[in-house]
Order: structure tokens, then C-alpha cells, then sequence
């Protein structure tokens, strides 16, 4: 894929439309358009008899940086998720494009919804758990938020939109206002544990019922936002209370890595008590095995945020 070519956001393209790349030679053929972000658009696409989804950028250096990131993931973790990067031409057009492999899956609310609130705990766990994998590697997610999260099966949870992923001690490159910690006046962006531990606390809140609320002070002047703000709505939000103290740490940036926040929360889960059905106490044992496997798999749905936006 190359530098110097660029994109717009009419790019058309319809169902049974051929996209072969000029470099690789990579036909794909488009199904459907899953949706639009701020910076590309994605189409599922099907190449010899699979599902991929496809990108298509709308700054051609911007995709280039996410690419790049996307191969270094895919040498530390010896499993490849990017399954294609190049450009092709439309219309007398050079448009960069890359594809992932694709998987279903449903935001977090809709999952809790249709199958119960005790499903928060273990969503919440298997979040930590993705995070730590990501950090181990030496990088942070950046855009943590409610939009970027899938579920699927037994609440398995996969991050998406890997276009705010940046290295460790880095400024974040892309970011949402109200999961960040800067907006709140309570911390510095830079990518890392305790940037995406406080996304965390915002997306936990999200998630137990308080987005309303949190609309609300989010439209109050700058200088009045603050961490306690967040802090009284853990408190208020009755989804928190198991877990309120972690929540709370993580809001306050006193955490020294991701790992120590999840075995905290499992440490919760397993207390006696009605946070959650005993059977999905059991699924969440275990968590550092699992956590390192999970890093194989940590980027397989970079692109199917989409679906739920378009």
C-alpha cells in the first residue's frame, strides 16, 4: 500500500462490485457496506468462500499508520490477523484499502440486556483481560468505549476499531471525549495502562446504566468537569456497587498495571454472594491462562464495530 493516495467519503460501492488490489492481486467481493467511521469506510466482503471485512481509508496515512501497527501485532502475537493491505483503482482513483478477518458479535448493552445484568461481571473481566493482553505487548487501546467493544458467545468480549491504538508512553492519537480521561481533567492522554483504565471506569458506567447521567455532566463547562464526578456515579450506579472500589481506582489512576485491576475483579466475582450466576463464576477462573491465549486472538474483529453503526 502506498503513501500519496487519497480517498473521500462517496466512494460507492454496491453489492456484487469487484475490488482487486493492484499490488497483491487480491479480488474481493463486496456484499455490504457494514458501515462509516470518522476515518474509512467497511464492507463485508467475501473472497474464496470466506467473510473478510474490508477498509477503505479515508487518509491514506492515517490507514498506513494503522496497518503498520496491525503487522507488529501480528509478528508478536505469530498469528496474522491483517489479512491483506493494498490499493486499488475506482473511477481513476487510487483508494488504500486493508483487510481483516471477520467476526460476529453485539455491543455490550443490547448483550446484557437479552441475557441478564449479572452478564456485566464477567463482560467487565474479559474486557481487563483484553487490555492486559494488548499492554503486555507494549501498547495501550486509546479509544476504549462502548462502540469499540463486541460480544459474543459465552460473553466473550473483543476490542475493535484499532485506529486509536498507539505504543506505550506515546500521546493518544484518537480518542472519545467522554471515556477520556483529559475531558475529565483528571489525567494526561498518554497511551497505557492508566489511560485505558480510566475508559474502562467510564465504560463500565456506560454500560450499568449511567449514560444518561453522564451526558448530563458531560455538557457542563470544562472547569467544572472533574474524577469526582465519576466517583459519585460509581456510587450511584447499583451495577457498580460489587466492584465500586476497583472502579474507583481506575477512575483515579491508581493502579499500576492492567493485570492487578483484573485480578481484582475476579477476585470480586468469587467472593459469596449474588454478583453473578455461579456458572459464569466458574467461566471467569482462571484468568491469566486465558489472558495470554486471548492475545491471539486480541485483534480478530478490528473492523466489525461498524456493523453497528451503519
Amino acid at each position: 500500500m502506498g503513501y500519496g493516495v487519497t480517498t473521500s467519503s462517496k466512494t460507492v460501492l454496491t453489492q456484487g462490485d469487484i475490488v482487486c488490489g493492484k499490488w497483491n492481486k487480491r479480488s474481493y467481493r463486496i456484499e455490504r457496506l457494514l458501515g462509516e467511521g470518522a476515518n474509512g469506510k467497511v464492507f463485508l466482503v467475501g473472497a474464496g468462500g470466506r467473510h473478510f471485512a474490508l477498509k477503505f481509508g479515508f487518509d491514506a496515512v492515517d490507514l498506513q499508520m494503522e496497518v503498520n501497527v496491525l503487522r507488529e501485532l501480528d509478528q508478536k502475537t505469530g498469528d496474522p490477523f491483517l489479512y491483506d493491505a493494498d490499493d486499488v483503482m475506482l473511477n481513476g482513483m487510487i483508494y488504500p484499502f486493508y483487510v481483516m478477518r471477520y467476526v460476529k458479535g453485539v455491543p455490550p448493552e443490547p448483550y446484557i440486556r437479552s441475557n441478564g445484568s449479572d452478564w456485566f461481571y464477567l463482560i467487565g473481566l474479559n474486557l481487563l483481560r483484553k487490555l492486559h493482553a494488548l499492554h503486555h505487548l507494549g501498547y495501550g487501546f486509546g479509544d476504549l468505549k462502548s462502540d469499540n467493544v463486541l460480544v459474543s458467545g459465552y460473553g466473550e468480549v473483543e476490542l475493535v476499531d484499532y485506529g486509536g491504538v498507539t505504543a506505550r508512553g506515546r500521546s493518544v492519537r484518537q480518542f472519545t471525549e467522554l471515556y477520556d480521561c483529559g475531558f475529565w481533567n483528571a489525567g494526561d492522554r498518554v497511551a497505557g495502562d492508566s489511560y485505558d483504565l480510566f475508559g474502562f471506569a467510564v465504560f463500565c458506567l456506560q454500560i450499568g446504566g449511567m449514560g444518561n447521567r453522564l451526558q448530563e455532566i458531560s455538557k457542563e463547562l470544562p472547569q467544572s468537569r472533574s474524577k469526582e464526578d465519576l466517583l459519585k456515579l460509581i456510587d450511584l450506579c447499583p451495577k457498580c456497587k460489587p466492584v465500586a472500589r476497583i472502579l474507583k481506582k481506575a477512575a483515579t489512576g491508581r493502579y499500576r498495571s492492567s493485570a492487578e485491576a483484573a485480578a481484582e475483579w475476579e477476585q470480586a466475582m468469587n467472593k459469596p454472594g449474588p454478583i453473578m450466576d455461579p456458572r459464569r463464576r466458574k467461566q471467569s477462573s482462571g484468568w491469566i491462562p486465558a489472558a495470554f491465549l486471548g492475545s491471539i486472538g486480541l485483534f480478530v474483529s478490528v473492523l466489525y464495530m461498524f456493523f453497528f453503526k451503519g
